[in-house]
């Protein structure tokens, strides 16, 4: 059964197109109603009762689905055609945009993954005894609690939960797994006159499901709003100290916490050979959940908060966004942009935000112009996982330019960076950053935006983030040859100098891509520019410190290939003739150790000149020879046992 699409224009609020959305869209679209939450809640009704039906209305989507529950239907996936289309000061037609947004809808979502957490409600409580113990005093009907005091001064006489005095020396992990470290620890004993306390010790452990902190001091966490199951409030502000007791007194059960990135580690350029190259995502990561181990790094996803600045930024693609997956974002740009000129729009603008600009948007729709007819949004779940790669690819797609709207919870550092590499890819005045909080000032900026012209020949290229990025540079740049890239950027050639270079090819042995290759012929340093992460491995195990980079993005053919960045003519032995080593390097080796004691017979000096078999055959007859030992002994043999007996 096709989807049927149920429109409503909320009192003749907007004008919606019945035989022309259907028409663009492919579904069966009802007649528009005026009051469908209300008055026409029974052409609702009828609808859920045949199945596979999109409600275009988002602001009353609870209504419909507790009618869901009473007509025992699904609840109806909803649209919001009104406040991101419908209304809006733009007199240009609403049907080109109103079709992307719902072939959009259209696309099959994956499900979530998601793990389990389990929380006991074993709650630690740390700060001032005058605000902990009443905190403790409402928590402890819901939550095992335990209070940490600064000092014995303070421990109430009966309390109804533990308390312990002490310093918390060190804290990690998040809801349902915090581990504790507790200096200064002593425990009270029950009986006896006055507080009967253990001896203070360091390094105490001890495990919790929820941490508060009201010491109002420094964090216990980076990024502490992002750490579940921590709760931080400031001990002189009553409303937030009652806060953190209520988000408290509800963290109790198993929860479902969203996997929100995959990692491939055999892609990860981290680490070789105990040298460190790549360290882009440890550098960016907010919450620290992300640790080095050995050659590649390692995600908690406990701690980690889908923030996905790691994914944007990740060069190789050993971390990637998982929630929803690249892939599904690369296609709903290019679903938006093909639904759009499809539907006879022309230069499409394209606005990415997160839950907070969906808030703008609204605010902008409901009281002010809202956004241009051709500004389509897009809303991700974290705005940081919108990188260079996807504003390029929307370039590619037939967007005229992109806007990126940050919120409240955006790494600005990590965004601008990637915008920087968007915009030296795509072109000036391609991508735009709208830092506001103001609806207003965001919907005039868009209002007033020149957009560049949109490129000619839209492309809609699949793969990693790296063969779209590359593949839609192509087509924004059909003449261009090379683009010159920020430094910092994740594409670019290795430059070698040749003079310095000892052609060791130690660079090759550690290239976590394959960019970097050798030739097992003849002296060669080979290097295929795409491969390249520019991860700086390289660059950090040359012990000639031959090697330094250029950024840029590379767009002939050449760069799919192997060229040669350097080569020499190999030495022959001088026994067998067979080609191995470089002849410069077995010269200058021959010039140095002519001096040396161990080197003064002509013998010594030629094996340098010889080739590995011819080596080690010279020393096993040469004079010295290092193989050389004792004469071995005779074996003894059956006749020599009985040529010793009397009897014979």
């Amino acid at each position: 059964m096709s989807k049927s699409l149920i429109l409503c224009d909320c009192m003749g609020t907007m004008q919606l197109d019945q035989k022309a959305l259907a028409q663009a869209s492919g579904l069966e679209v009802s007649k528009p109603c005026s009051t469908l939450c209300t008055t026409q809640i029974d052409k609702a009704a009828e609808a859920l009762t045949q199945g596979d039906t999109i409600f275009c209305c988002t602001q009353e989507a609870r209504i419909f689905e507790s009618l869901a529950e009473e007509v025992d239907a699904p609840a109806p996936p909803v649209l919001d055609l009104r406040d991101r289309a419908g209304w809006s000061a733009d007199d240009a037609s609403k049907l080109p945009k109103m079709s992307a947004l719902i072939a959009e809808a259209l696309l099959p979502a994956p499900a979530a993954k998601t793990k389990d957490v389990v929380s006991e409600g074993l709650c630690l409580i740390t700060g001032p005894a005058s605000v902990t113990l009443p905190m403790a005093e409402q928590l402890k009907e819901f939550l095992s609690v335990t209070v940490l005091l600064d000092s014995a001064d303070d421990l109430p006489e009966t309390p109804g939960f533990d308390v312990v005095v002490g310093q918390l020396h060190k804290a990690q992990g998040a809801l349902g797994q915090f581990d504790l470290t507790l200096n200064q620890l002593q425990i009270p004993a029950p009986g006896g006159k006055g507080p009967n306390l253990s001896e203070p010790r360091n390094g105490g452990r001890s495990q919790c499901d929820i941490l508060i902190d009201v010491t109002g001091g420094t964090p216990l966490f980076p990024a502490p709003e992002k750490r579940e199951g921590y709760l931080r409030a400031d001990p002189s502000h009553p409303p937030s100290v009652a806060a953190a007791v209520l988000a408290a007194s509800h963290m109790v059960g198993t929860f479902e916490k969203p996997l929100y990135v995959k990692a491939e580690p055999l892609l990860c350029a981290h680490s070789r050979a105990e040298k460190v190259g790549c360290h882009t995502c440890l550098d960016l990561c907010p919450t620290s959940a992300i640790t080095p181990n050995g050659d590649h790094v390692s995600i908690d996803p406990i701690i980690c908060a889908g923030c996905g600045a790691c994914s944007a930024a990740c060069p190789s693609g050993a971390i990637s966004y998982d929630a929803p997956p690249v892939d599904l974002t690369m296609m709903r740009i290019q679903t938006l942009a093909k639904a759009y000129l499809d539907a006879g729009g022309q230069a499409p603008r394209l606005i990415a935000h997160d839950a907070y600009g969906a808030d703008m948007i609204r605010l902008s729709a409901r009281h002010g112009d809202g956004l241009p007819a051709d500004v389509i949004p897009l809303e991700v779940p974290a705005l940081n996982l919108f990188g260079h790669a996807e504003i390029v690819a929307a370039l590619a797609a037939g967007f005229a330019s992109v806007s990126v709207l940050p919120g409240p919870a955006t790494d600005r550092a990590a965004l601008a960076t990637q915008i920087e590499f968007a915009a030296a890819i795509g072109g000036a005045g391609s991508v735009t950053l709208l830092d506001t909080s103001d609806p207003d000032a965001m919907s005039a900026a868009l209002f007033d935006e020149q957009a560049p012209t949109p490129v000619a020949s839209p492309v809609r290229p699949m793969g990693t983030r790296r063969q779209i990025t590359r593949q839609a540079a192509r087509a924004l740049h059909p003449d261009t040859d090379t683009l010159p890239l920020p430094a910092g950027a994740p594409y670019g050639a290795v430059e070698v100098n040749t003079d310095s270079c000892t052609l060791c090819l130690s660079c090759v042995s550690l290239c976590p891509s394959g960019a970097l290759g050798d030739n097992p012929d003849l002296p060669q340093l080979r290097f295929q520019e795409d491969a390249c992460l520019q991860c700086g491995l390289c660059s950090n195990v040359c012990p000639e410190n031959a090697i330094s980079y250029l950024p840029q993005l590379n767009l002939t053919e050449a760069a799919l290939t192997q060229q040669i960045l350097n080569e020499e003519e190999p030495f022959a032995c001088i026994e067998c003739g067979t080609l191995f080593g470089v002849k410069s390097t077995i010269e200058k080796i021959t010039e140095k150790l002519e001096a040396h004691s161990m080197f003064q017979r002509p013998e010594a000096l030629k094996m340098i000149q010889m080739c590995d078999d011819c080596r080690v055959n010279a020393q096993f007859h040469a004079q010295d020879n290092p193989f050389a030992g004792k004469e071995r002994p005779k074996p003894r043999t059956t006749e020599d046992y009985l040529s010793k007996r009397r009897d014979h």
